[in-house]
Order: C-alpha cells, then structure tokens, then sequence
C-alpha cells in the first residue's frame, strides 16, 4: 500500500491506461472525444464538426473504438459512435476544461497564457 491506502496498480493496468491516454494525445482524436462528449454523432457530422477528411476521421473513429474509448451501433445505413462510459466523458471534460481555463489570457484569469502544441496524429 502507499500513501493514502491505495495500492500500486500492475503493470498491465498501467499499460492499457497509457495506451487509453495515447490515443487521447493526438489533437483530432481528442476533438472527436469532445465532441462525442457532447453527444453521439455518424462520421459525416463529427467529420464536418471537426473540419475534417471523412477517412481520417474514419480511421481514428476506428482507432479510438478499437482502444474501448468509443461505441457505435448502426442506425440503418449510418454507424452512429458514441462514449458510453461516463468516466471517460468526465475525464475528458476535466481535461479540455482545465486547458481552457489556463489558457485564457492573464488578464481574465491572473494565469499566464499557456498554448498547446500540436503533435502529428
């Protein structure tokens, strides 16, 4: 046990998370996340909504399904993802909001402006 009573998790759990967390790392992933947060959606709507390719956002909807972090059920000729877990909806929120807050120029928050970088997807 450590600190707090919690014991260390093994390191297949450690695993999975960081995969579950490299999918997340990617910028247009992490917007489909946040948008499939906000409600469930076909690829043609999320890929309008995110600006973008259909078969790039085709391929990290399949990307992301394959890491357990998104669903889809098909709605008759459309394939319909969604998030069903509301931790991982919680996580994502939690995340995107604390960036938006830290990023917010200091004069409206008296935090300095932070910007993200972009990293290839």
């Amino acid at each position: 046990m450590k600190a707090g009573g919690h014991a260390d998790p093994p390191s297949e759990v450690l695993a999975e998370a960081a995969a579950a967390f490299g999918m997340l790392a990617s910028p247009a992933r992490l917007h489909l996340m946040w948008a499939l947060s906000q409600a469930e959606s076909d690829v043609t709507h999320l890929a309008d909504r995110v600006g973008g390719a259909l078969p790039a956002v085709s391929q990290h909807l399949a990307k992301l399904k394959l890491a357990g972090l998104v669903r889809s059920r098909r709605e008759g000729r459309r394939q319909v993802y969604y998030v069903d877990d509301p931790d991982v909806v919680t996580l994502v929120r939690v995340m995107i909001g604390q960036m938006a807050t830290r990023s917010r120029p200091a004069g409206a928050s008296g935090v300095p402006r932070m910007r993200l970088r972009r990293t290839g997807g």
